[in-house]
């Protein structure tokens, strides 16, 4: 394989979550796939409202939002999402 891919789920990972635990399986399963690996980092929603996002963001070459409203900040996943459309990012919301 390659040099891995780096996908940033925004979103509150939470294990006991019967759909979260599924975001990152499906991104390895695709990684498989397509032989291109893969790594995946869940950015909690709060850790998106800090003055560092651009720099934070910027090193991943691909944004998801996971599902699981309410969010600890919805602004947080607000930005997020907002970073990824003004610079058309490569970025899927679920």
């Amino acid at each position: 394989m390659a040099e891995s891919l780096q996908i940033g789920v925004l979103g509150d990972y939470d294990p006991a979550s019967p759909n979260l635990p599924a975001v990152a399986q499906s991104i390895q399963h695709a990684s498989e796939k397509l032989k291109t690996a893969v790594e995946v980092q869940w950015l909690s929603t709060d850790s998106l409202m800090g003055p560092e996002l651009e720099k934070k963001l910027g090193a991943f070459d691909g944004l998801w939002a996971g599902p699981g409203s309410p969010y600890k900040s919805f602004d947080g996943m607000l930005r997020g999402i907002e970073f990824a459309r003004r610079r058309d990012w490569p970025f899927v919301g679920t």
